[in-house]
């Protein structure tokens, strides 16, 4: 039997390798929701724009986000070796 035969017939749509890149994927993007997140003040009356508006909120947080969802999309996409 060959490996082509075995992966058919384990039921899975992917293959190992392709689970594992889809895993670090979501981990990426854990890690850009992690630093989008933030900014709270004990005080509700205060406003502090600046950590609110950082870079690392605006900026990087949602590159970093849409990073680890194209590396997804190439993690399904990528065919298993044979």
């Amino acid at each position: 039997m060959n490996k082509q035969t075995e992966n058919r017939s384990s039921g899975f749509a992917l293959g190992k390798e392709n689970y594992k890149l889809l895993a670090i994927g979501a981990v990426i993007i854990i890690i850009g929701f992690v630093l989008m997140s933030g900014g709270r003040t004990t005080d509700p009356n205060v406003f502090n724009g600046k950590e609110i508006f950082s870079f690392r909120r605006v900026t990087l947080a949602p590159i970093i986000v849409l990073a680890g969802f194209m590396f997804e999309i190439w993690a399904i996409l990528k065919k298993p070796k044979e």
